[in-house]
């Protein structure tokens, strides 16, 4: 046997998101969300489900919780939706949806596990959006205020704080491919998309440092391994140029002050954003105190026959490649160039993990779920965190995504990333052989190898 070590106060925990498990979508004075609308027309989830009951945890909390208890789970990743606490995005607080993360938090609290709130996890109220959402300016101040609210509210017990969730997802899938709400294709529209996005979190950032300089924040990012799909001198540039379009878009306004020089240059991005950038880059570029990061998969990129088009990404293939139940590659080495890259290129922040795991086929067998596959790609990517630290980033923690299985999005609920199998009839939660892996993990604080 081979015991890999963390440094002591290592953060094993799982996560998930509110509109993905808790359901309840129209309770206890809870707003419509834009995630409540879109699912609800048809063909827009693949296999015709909502979020309307989900895992029923807004309802199921507390055996949901005593389950993480019992797994020896030490920190829980949960978001918090915008539209329970304001149903119209602004004005009237909704006490009866406050109340609900309040007796979570102290729920967790009362369990010993660490509680890590995302403030936006992409459920914005539907109001907000059909006033135009994240093409406004005002809605980084609307998201700031009730961003505020909650951590004033639940700042005495809560440390650690996410400003958003993937802003990258909100941006290209919602406003560029059309998959997400509001479902546009608008290129020109959308350049401003990020911006707000990066504004709310920086007045977030701002309006919690107002409340308690105690408290803990940052944002959560999605993150690709961007590889080149040759050794060629073309598909190397393409993939650096591809970076600039996805995570350095979102990483370097915050840790350096300024665009990517792609997008700083766009002629229509400078004139949208030419009365308000020098002010708001301020904001943007606040001081944070961790970063969270989502990694999955990698991405291979190769410059394209076709002019004007920068880059393409493009399938790997090779014997013995490894897909997820989602079509990903498994490349647990691109998680650990990711995390040298960003400790390069971004004075070596204190990183989270916020999101690592695997969709697969699970099937429930004699009442057990015998996941083998899901073990097998976590365990290399947590390998690749030992591999980090010794090398010198300051990683504190890990969350697998997810606790439970949920509703994934346009996917609905046909594909599994839980450590806890939900069978959705009747909402009963069975343990996978992973969460009992990855429990004896987060209780030892050591990964077992056997040779």
């Amino acid at each position: 046997m081979k015991e890999i070590k963390f440094p002591e106060g290592f953060l094993w925990g799982t996560a998930t998101s509110s509109y993905q498990i808790e359901g309840a979508w129209n309770e206890d004075g809870k707003g419509l969300s834009n995630w409540d609308v879109f699912s609800h027309k048809k063909g827009k989830i693949k296999d015709g489900t909502t979020g309307d009951i989900a895992c029923d945890h807004y309802h199921r909390y507390k055996e949901d919780i005593k389950l993480m208890k019992e797994l020896g789970y030490k920190a829980y990743r949960f978001s918090i939706s915008w539209p329970r606490i304001f149903p119209d995005g602004k004005g009237k607080l909704n006490e009866k949806g406050l109340d609900f993360y309040k007796n979570l938090v102290d729920e967790l609290l009362n369990n010993d596990i660490v509680p890590f709130p995302t403030l936006y996890h992409w459920d914005m109220p539907y109001s907000i959006e059909k006033q135009g959402g994240w093409y406004k300016r005002e809605t980084a101040f609307l998201l700031s205020d009730y961003a505020e609210k909650v951590i004033m509210t639940l700042g005495d017990r809560v440390t650690n704080w996410i400003t958003l969730n993937e802003p990258i997802v909100v941006y290209l899938l919602a406003h560029l491919f059309g998959q997400h709400p509001p479902a546009h294709k608008k290129f020109i529209r959308s350049l401003v998309v990020p911006h707000h996005l990066l504004l709310s979190h920086g007045l977030i950032v701002q309006r919690a440092r107002a409340i308690s300089s105690k408290l803990k924040i940052g944002i959560t990012n999605a993150f690709m391994g961007i590889y080149p799909g040759t050794n060629d001198e073309e598909d190397i540039i393409a993939a650096d140029k591809m970076k600039n379009y996805t995570y350095r878009l979102f990483m370097d306004p915050i840790f350096k002050g300024k665009y990517p020089e792609n997008f700083a240059k766009n002629f229509f991005f400078k004139l949208k954003l030419k009365k308000f950038y020098e002010e708001d880059i301020k904001i943007i570029s606040e001081k944070i105190d961790f970063l969270g990061v989502n990694y999955y998969t990698r991405l291979l990129v190769r410059k394209p026959s076709i002019p004007f088009i920068k880059f393409m990404p493009i399938k790997a293939k090779y014997p013995g490649i490894r897909n997820t139940d989602m079509g990903w590659e498994v490349y647990p080495e691109g998680l650990y160039d990711l995390l040298i890259d960003i400790k390069k290129e971004y004075n070596n922040p204190i990183i989270y993990i916020t999101e690592n795991g695997a969709a697969y086929k699970d099937k429930v067998v004699n009442g057990e779920v015998d996941d083998k596959e899901r073990i097998e790609y976590i365990k290399e990517h947590i390998l690749m965190l030992d591999k980090a630290i010794k090398d010198g980033v300051n990683l504190k923690g890990y969350f697998v995504w997810s606790f439970m299985d949920n509703f994934e999005w346009t996917e609905g609920l046909s594909k599994r990333f839980g450590l806890v199998y939900v069978d959705y009839p009747t909402q009963k939660r069975i343990v996978k052989r992973s969460g009992y892996w990855y429990s004896e993990i987060a209780k030892s604080n050591k990964l077992i190898l056997e040779e």
